[in-house]
């Protein structure tokens, strides 16, 4: 039996005595994220009264995370494609005709669609992407589905959050700072003054989202007082704030980021990157020594102009060098092998292949394939944390518009067919397709060989490994012998002799 811990919808404390509380628990997670920030993207998470950004000494952090947020993008919100199916309950298609069932894949096919063009229509893409590169420096991220479309992505200096045992979110509280004029609530009736020339033009908004009987509840303060007209309740599923983690660690209430993990190395790399850009500047300064008492004037050197001609000694001039080659050396191979390190967690191109005159195809596709699998458990949590929250509050939405049909509840769900699912089929079709590779060179050779595969069975898996419903597409025993009798019988007839006198039938 799960623990369930209901927070007190009643306190007495108001959402910003509240807010300040939990942000103690959220501060070492808030530090560690702005120092993994100033080493990729220093914009996304800035310490407190910052106003200039602190310009990271490599680049690679920073195409690392775009890099790796592009990726996640395509596979969380695959373009022309649903990332999900509808399904309806197998219990439920015991009995049903195939017919009605095809019937019923049709509409729900058209559902499929009509998500899909709400996702693309509301401009998701721009706010998830940012919502990734939050996750992977900071990793967290809180995401508000607007009810008109589009997302809100809160960073986590805006909001604190408190989880159960198992991971699953109580309580939110969102922190704004929001212009008075943008604030459509009357001010006076809750006790707040009129701003005056020489106040600030902003208040605090407190958003609380709570999660008590089964039900989201959800209510505002500005500027300390409770608005009334704030409550509010969602259904269990369909929540539109979505409090999204790259990284679970259990018994925390906030995620992990992925640069918290090569931390070290991207530090090293900052510090070495540092020194040789500093060194290489110091090494590149051309300066002319000349010895004291020499036959040849500094002032005669200087003012000469390229190509002229001067009395001189050459022995008596040198030109400071520096002489740190090797140690440069030594500090730049060091940065090579960080760097490679760092293309790796981050799946930069650069490192899937190798060095050398000879790099098959194959070679490059299995490395690809090794890096991708890396992603497994990101896919896995942001397909339950992200995607199929996203899916329900969709549906939610639109039935409400009138948008979407409505659905007998229970009966249909939506299921996750990209991410972690998808990495898992890609696998067998691989190893489906070398397979029969392998069999069509070895038949040629051995004939008997295709003799033991059953066809009916590798077309099954084929199509599973597809992910496409065998059912209806793949002709049973029966049906088999039915079409093969039918091309016999055709077949003779179109062999068979016409005598000459008889009527052709």
């Amino acid at each position: 039996m799960s623990m369930v811990i209901k927070p007190d919808l009643l306190s007495t404390d108001s959402l910003k005595s509240r807010y300040e509380k939990l942000a103690i628990k959220r501060h070492p997670f808030l530090e560690r994220s702005r120092e993994c920030a100033e080493l990729t993207q220093p914009y996304l998470m800035m310490r407190p009264g910052q106003t200039q950004f602190v310009t990271p000494w490599q680049g690679i952090g920073s195409r690392g995370v775009n890099n790796l947020a592009a990726k996640l993008l395509l596979a969380l919100l695959p373009p022309n494609s649903p990332f999900f199916r509808l399904v309806v309950q197998e219990a439920e298609l015991v009995d049903v005709d195939p017919k009605l069932k095809l019937h019923v894949d049709e509409a729900l096919t058209q559902c499929e669609r009509l998500l899909m063009t709400e996702i693309e229509t509301g401009a998701m893409r721009v706010g998830v992407f940012e919502a990734l590169k939050h996750l992977i420096v900071t990793g967290n991220s809180l995401i508000y589905l607007v009810p008109e479309g589009g997302i809100r992505v809160f960073h986590l200096d805006q909001y604190v959050i408190r989880r159960d045992p198992a991971g699953h979110a109580l309580e939110i509280i969102v922190h704004e700072k929001v212009d008075r004029t943008f604030v459509d609530l009357p001010l006076d009736s809750l006790g707040i003054d009129k701003p005056s020339s020489s106040d600030q033009t902003t208040v605090d908004l407190f958003t609380s989202i709570t999660w008590q009987d089964d039900r989201w509840h959800v209510l505002q303060e500005v500027g300390g007082v409770l608005v009334p007209e704030s409550k509010g309740t969602y259904p269990k599923d369909c929540s539109p704030w979505l409090a999204l983690r790259f990284i679970r660690v259990d018994g925390e209430d906030y995620g992990r980021g992925l640069v918290e993990e090569y931390l070290g190395d991207l530090k090293s790399l900052e510090t070495l990157t540092k020194a040789i850009v500093e060194g290489s500047a110091a090494a590149a300064k051309v300066l002319f020594l000349v010895k004291p008492n020499s036959t040849t004037k500094e002032t005669v050197l200087a003012e000469a102009p390229n190509g002229a001609i001067r009395s001189g000694n050459a022995e008596d001039v040198t030109v400071l060098q520096v002489q740190k080659y090797a140690d440069f050396r030594v500090a730049r191979e060091t940065m090579e092998h960080m760097t490679q390190r760092l293309s790796y967690a981050f799946l930069l191109n650069s490192s899937i292949q190798r060095q050398g005159e000879r790099v098959t195809a194959e070679e490059i596709r299995h490395m690809a394939g090794e890096l991708e699998d890396a992603l497994g458990g990101v896919y896995s949590i942001l397909s339950q944390e992200f995607q199929l929250p996203l899916i329900l509050r969709l549906m939610h939405q639109m039935e409400r518009r009138g948008l979407f049909p409505k659905l007998p509840k229970g009966m249909v769900r939506p299921m996750i067919v990209t991410g972690l699912e998808a990495l898992g089929r890609g696998h067998d079709l691989l190893k489906l397709q070398s397979f029969v590779g392998d069999l069509a060179s070895l038949g040629q050779a051995l004939p008997e060989i295709l003799m033991r595969i059953n066809p009916e069975e590798l077309i099954k898996r084929l199509c599973i490994a597809r992910g496409l419903d065998a059912q209806g597409l793949i002709l049973s025993e029966e049906e088999l012998m039915q079409k093969q009798a039918i091309q016999q019988q055709a077949q003779m007839q179109a062999q068979a002799p016409m005598l000459p006198g008889l009527p052709i039938t």
